[in-house]
């Protein structure tokens, strides 16, 4: 990324109601991690230009240490790869599977282009 290239500005999910709200939206998944997006309401007082994103990781991945080491790869790679592929005025969840722990970065990275793109991608017409 250049400096004074346009920058998404990222916000953060904080409260329960926000993220059981974006999992009613578009759903993808990969070994590392499970992606929810949802555009926002246009009534929302948020602007339409940020981008807001929240990160979790279930008890079954394993105990606190294990939870967060896999929670800070995966804000790691949204901080490296949604100025180019997340989209204005969307909320995401990002959720932490075990191969978030086992993969190589780079591939964290590979999987997560995937995903945004994943679910912006429109479904095919059933004919």
């Amino acid at each position: 990324m250049q400096a004074g290239e346009n920058l998404i500005p990222l916000g953060r999910l904080k409260k329960r109601a926000e993220f059981l709200r974006v999992r009613e939206g578009r759903v993808w998944r990969s070994p590392s991690l499970v992606l929810q997006a949802r555009r926002r309401a246009d009534g929302s007082s948020l602007s339409s230009e940020i981008t807001r994103f929240g990160f979790t990781a279930t008890k079954r991945l394993g105990n606190a240490v294990i939870r967060n080491r896999a929670r800070r790869r995966l804000k790691e790679t949204v901080r490296l790869v949604a100025q180019t592929h997340a989209r204005h005025g969307f909320d995401y969840v990002v959720i932490a599977r075990n191969g978030a722990l086992t993969q190589p970065f780079e591939h964290i990275q590979k999987e997560m282009r995937q995903a945004l793109e994943g679910v912006h991608r429109e479904k095919p017409a059933r004919s």
